[in-house]
């Protein structure tokens, strides 16, 4: 399994909370659940069945219900007030809820228990859940809300020992308890120690898991885990100031493909070797839209030949993207002719190419066999070879990223598949004949969803005509697509009054904040966007006029990024941090249990 896998796959941890009110109303009906059968496995013998269940399941209501609200509504105002990363109370609540359902296992065991073997293990099975509950509540209240350690014992604290507390005014009250006079001190000495025991279990697991990347990157992992986070529930930026302090300045590419009506620019085609990453909108992860935003043409935001390398560290970064557009636009030739598309094959490898001029638009991919990103220097050596072919002084390069395969699939130096895409090249052949020029475009949005797979950006198409033939360039703003989907899309639109049609995804980040981290368009709704993607080109066909075409390929100097040293130490640093955990968490743990069970029963 490779480092990027190990890290992606901890993804399928992300969960959506459910919301306050039903945690709230969860903890009530589990506690009454809970109390009533707690008492009919005979806590109180003699009493009906009847009685149990009301009595202890108002019991239960009251020890375990009331007292996990409270902590949930203690814990989220404290936990804020400290200065870490904000928590919203439907996750205190959930934290509560959950711990609540530990302690109530662990009790309901000890219940169990004590009937089979007729022997009272029911007040060592509370000492037990509450110091679990309270270990449980501290690492995740410690990794997650970058607050001291000291501050988190004490608020992870709360539950337990309201719990506890209400226990004891509950047994001493009631009159109808079996369970006797007790001694409190040594009750609270007995879970004292016990979660001793367990704080420094947890203490020991996080230092083991903290010093790796604070050694190779200067942060720790629980400040970086809580920035993480943070930018999941809240969108926070924060995560860039990491990035920001480990990131290095890349000089890389941008091509810009331009459509002119007059005087006035019509359409951009932009392919950035920017990669759109690393996630939700963090660094360049949007820049799709964020990019295509910031013109008031019809702009479209391909993806360039790039990998995770080369991911801005801020959105801040996207301005020089942008003033290398700008730069490419103010100094861009037009021509009033173009050739037609153009398709050449090498086994897996195919390229879409289209002359404006003698300036080259060429769109790689290999479907319908699977692959991820292109790398840079793939990109790199392919215009280099284009130019080469037709005296092409500017070539402008499209990695289609249109049939998933996941992170093995990118194409790398060295890769079999970039001597494919080389010997591609070689084939293309010069037009001798060019046409005059219309071109059309559509965008819809509003209708998809990140959850189905489809950005801010939604799906935008491009039409153009030279002479005869027509060409539709169909890019969705999406991470990449399921195997086969691009051919089931290009099989619709060729229905229409289209003789060639590529599809494309800008690879957007922006989708990936989901449970799974990949998240390609088709997994759902295929139909509904095949369906859109059919509309957006008849429009397109619609709105064909005559333009003329430029396109230009310009620097983009100093864009810091996370950089090929970062990227792969962030990556494998992160995947060691697993590794190591996955070894050394049930040791640690299982070992503080069996501690804990030995100094409850036999202390």
């Amino acid at each position: 399994m490779s480092s990027t896998k190990n890290v992606t796959d901890l993804s399928k941890y992300i969960m959506t909370l459910p919301e306050t009110e039903i945690s709230l109303l969860s903890m009530i009906f589990i506690s009454f659940i809970v109390g009533a059968i707690g008492f009919l496995i005979d806590l109180v013998p003699g009493s009906s069945n009847l009685h149990d269940i009301l009595y202890g399941g108002a019991n239960g209501v009251l020890v375990l219900g009331f007292t996990s609200i409270m902590a949930g509504a203690i814990t989220q105002p404290w936990v804020n007030s400290l200065g870490g990363r904000k928590m919203k109370m439907k996750q205190s609540m959930f934290l509560a809820f959950f711990s609540m359902l530990i302690f109530s296992i662990i009790y309901l065991g000890g219940c169990l228990a004590s009937s089979i073997l007729k022997s009272d293990l029911i007040l060592d099975s509370i000492i037990i859940a509450s110091a679990v509950i309270f270990g449980f509540r501290l690492l995740v209240i410690w990794g997650t809300s970058n607050i001291s350690f000291t501050s988190s014992t004490l608020i992870s604290s709360v539950q337990p020992l309201l719990i506890v507390s209400m226990n004891v005014v509950v047994a001493v009250l009631s009159l109808t308890t079996n369970v006797g006079y007790f001694s409190v001190i040594g009750f609270f000495l007995k879970m004292l120690v016990a979660s001793v025991i367990l704080i420094l279990a947890i203490y020991s697991f996080v230092m083991v898991v903290e010093s790796p990347m604070r050694r190779n990157l200067g942060v720790g992992s629980l400040e970086f885990l809580s920035l993480f986070l943070s930018h999941i529930t809240e969108d926070s930026p924060e995560l860039e100031n990491i990035f920001s302090e480990i990131g290095e300045p890349v000089d890389t590419l941008a091509g810009v493909v331009a459509f002119r009506r007059g005087t006035d620019v019509k359409a951009i085609l932009i392919s950035p070797s920017v990669h759109p990453g690393p996630i939700g909108t963090i660094g360049g992860a949007n820049m799709p839209t964020i990019l295509s935003g910031r013109f008031s043409e019809f702009t479209m935001v391909a993806h360039g030949p790039s990998t995770h390398d080369f991911n801005p560290v801020s959105v801040k970064e996207l301005e020089k993207v942008e003033a290398a557009v700008r730069e490419a636009l103010d100094d861009m030739e037009y021509h009033e002719t173009a050739s037609e598309f153009r398709r050449y094959t090498r086994n897996s490898a195919s390229i879409g190419v289209q002359f404006f001029g003698e300036d080259m638009l060429m769109l790689a991919t290999l479907a319908p066999e699977g692959f991820d990103d292109i790398e840079f220097s793939v990109g790199l050596s392919m215009m280099n070879l284009a130019r080469s072919k037709c005296g092409s002084e500017n070539v402008v390069v499209v990695d289609c990223h249109n049939s998933f395969q996941g992170e093995t699939g990118r194409i790398l130096a060295g890769n079999p598949e970039m001597f494919d895409l080389l010997d591609a090249v070689e084939l293309v052949e010069c037009p001798s004949d060019y046409h005059r020029l219309r071109v059309g475009c559509a965008r819809r949005t509003g209708k998809f969803s990140k959850e189905d797979g489809v950005g801010e950006s939604g799906i935008m198409a491009m039409v153009v005509e030279a002479g005869d033939q027509r060409t539709a360039y169909v890019l969705l703003d999406s991470n990449n697509m399921v195997m086969g989907f691009r051919d089931e899309i290009r099989e619709e639109i060729m229905k229409l009054d289209v003789h060639e049609a590529e599809v494309m995804t800008t690879d957007t980040h922006f989708v990936n904040t989901l449970s799974g981290g990949h998240n390609p368009v088709g997994k759902q709704k295929r139909d509904e966007i095949k369906n859109e993607i059919v509309m957006a080109v008849s429009e397109a066909l619609d709105d064909l006029e005559e333009v003329s075409a430029g396109c230009r390929v310009v620097r983009i100097k100093g864009l810091h990024t996370l950089g090929p040293t970062n990227s792969t130490e962030l990556v494998s640093t992160i995947s060691s941090i697993v590794a190591v955990s996955r070894l050394i968490a049930p040791l640690i743990f299982v070992l503080a249990i069996i501690f804990v069970f030995a100094w409850v029963f036999w202390a």
